[in-house]
């Protein structure tokens, strides 16, 4: 479903965000702070090198965790910073150019954040040996790559246990943004926390694209998704879909008694989302900040942090944000699922 009839009448996606999609859609390049000295920027190189997949800075997800970890370290220690954004329907050439021109131009180290730039960090990094590079969501075997992976089927199950105990209508669902593996486990967590917890609420999972990346980047196809469970009795939702997932949040805030679950921020927390923070339940958070500012804080200390480097509930690098008050009465149940994914008692799925 790409084209959302009655949803100006809904009054849920406006304009200025299909604007913002839109505008997200482009490559952009920025850069910020100074030029790190040869002690600041652990190679003597210009400071951090970020390329963002599809979205960019300002989705309000994935990509803007990575940014404000990048922020706290370039403020922290005085670092140079450049900015790239992948846009939809790119090539792999493109993503291999915009890794090269970073790291050709001194920055170090270069970060991509998304499944997308495997090959491409893979091929990069091999050119520039003395160059630490991370990416976000693979793993990447090289000596100096820092693979970052996270345990998101863990805190995914986590909003699969909310939204079982808070549904009213016994019926919640799941929007992925493209079907594939990564997302995979987001479903895969949320349906089994969902069983788990309540076995006759019914889940309903969709996708927004099969395979194009634009699946994070396009809100007004989100919200038609949204609108379609809402009008089927659906009255909590989780979207895994990047700066798509504004359109979920929009449309689940036009409808009372509904909720809404975003992902990897705190999107309760998002400025640009505050209009619609009372229905939205929690968020299945992803701490890309944590790993971005450790590893940019591990080159400027002159030990980079390489290999494949796992966060998950019990390193606190996923968890499920209480933001708004609303999972104050079924905390202790939480608690209790946490307790027994983090001890082994309970084995999360990763794949639906």
């Amino acid at each position: 479903m790409r084209r959302v009839s009655k949803i100006a009448a809904a009054g849920v996606v406006s304009a200025a965000l299909a604007l913002t999609a839109t505008a997200c859609g482009s490559s952009t390049t920025s850069d910020s702070g100074s030029s790190g000295s040869s002690s600041s920027s652990g190679s003597g190189g210009k400071g951090v090198g970020m390329a963002y997949d599809v979205g960019g800075r300002g989705d309000h997800s994935f990509n803007d965790s990575a940014a404000r970890g990048m922020d706290k370290a370039v403020k922290e220690f005085s670092l140079g910073s450049k900015e790239q954004t992948a846009s939809q329907d790119e090539t792999e050439s493109d993503r291999e150019e915009r890794l090269d021109q970073l790291a050709g131009a001194g920055y170090n180290p270069v970060i991509a954040v998304g499944y997308t730039y495997g090959d491409a960090v893979t091929k990069i990094a091999k050119k520039y040996p003395k160059t630490t590079f991370a990416i976000v969501d693979s793993v990447v075997d090289a000596p100096n790559v820092d693979s970052m992976t996270f345990a998101t089927e863990q805190s995914s199950y986590l909003a699969g246990v909310a939204a079982a105990l808070k549904t009213k209508t016994g019926k919640v669902g799941f929007i992925g943004g493209v079907h594939n593996t990564l997302i995979g486990t987001f479903q895969a967590g949320f349906d089994q926390g969902v069983k788990d917890t309540k076995p006759s609420v019914q889940v309903t999972d969709q996708y927004l694209y099969e395979t194009d990346s634009k699946g994070f980047a396009d809100p007004t196809a989100a919200a038609g998704k949204a609108k379609g469970m809402l009008d089927k009795g659906i009255d909590v939702i989780y979207t895994a879909a990047g700066l798509s997932g504004d359109g979920s949040i929009q449309t689940v805030a036009g409808k009372p008694g509904t909720w809404a679950i975003g992902v990897d921020s705190d999107q309760y927390q998002d400025p640009a989302l505050a209009k619609y923070k009372n229905q939205i339940l929690t968020s299945a958070v992803k701490n890309v900040d944590v790993a971005v500012y450790d590893l940019i804080k591990s080159v400027h200390d002159g030990s980079p942090k390489v290999g494949t480097n796992t966060y998950n509930l019990a390193n606190g690098g996923v968890s499920l944000a209480t933001s708004g008050g609303f999972l104050t009465d079924i905390q202790s149940q939480l608690d209790t699922a946490k307790q027994k994914v983090v001890s082994g008692a309970i084995k999360v799925k990763s794949t639906p």
